[in-house]
């Protein structure tokens, strides 16, 4: 029999789905829907199911986390400009009882200085900057090969 496959949730922050042509020379051309077809692809080649969210409502992204707290397995999110402001949604993020990884397509330690401050790092697994499109794969990788590893230390 067949092991269910890993549910992963990822999330897109405000502004995000503009990807491709908000500030090409920041987060390059490549597109919100190019990103995930990719994130789509590497799932179904990690044998993963992703669900692909985006919103420009803190409180939605709240509503989805809270939605799935009991059947997934971890997160990726990249929560745009609320990474340096959302309480509300570093506290959401702290009571999952899965893993999440918090992914930025630029440095943001190379950028503004209020951009330096993230109230996701502290509740997160861990964090992917600067790697563009690149961090999400990064990310959703590590969330399914963990768990495998976790898997492997329980037999």
């Amino acid at each position: 029999m067949l092991a269910p496959a890993m549910k992963i949730l990822v999330l897109h922050g405000p502004n995000l789905n503009m990807f491709g042509r908000r500030e090409p020379s920041i987060y390059g051309t490549t597109t919100f829907d190019e990103i995930n077809e990719r994130i789509e692809r590497l799932a179904v080649e990690l044998g993963a199911e992703v669900e692909i969210y985006q919103s420009n409502h803190e409180g939605a992204l709240l509503d989805k986390l809270q939605a799935r707290i009991d059947d997934c397995d971890g997160c990726v999110i990249n929560a745009g400009a609320l990474t340096h402001t959302s309480v509300a949604l570093a506290d959401c993020l702290k009571a999952m009882p899965f893993p999440c990884i918090e992914v930025h397509m630029s440095n943001v330690s190379k950028r503004e200085s209020f951009r330096h401050h993230s109230y996701l790092t502290p509740v997160v697994e861990g964090v992917i900057a600067g790697l563009g499109w690149r961090g999400y794969l990064l990310a959703l990788r590590f969330l399914v090969e963990s768990a495998s590893d976790r898997d492997s230390t329980r037999s």
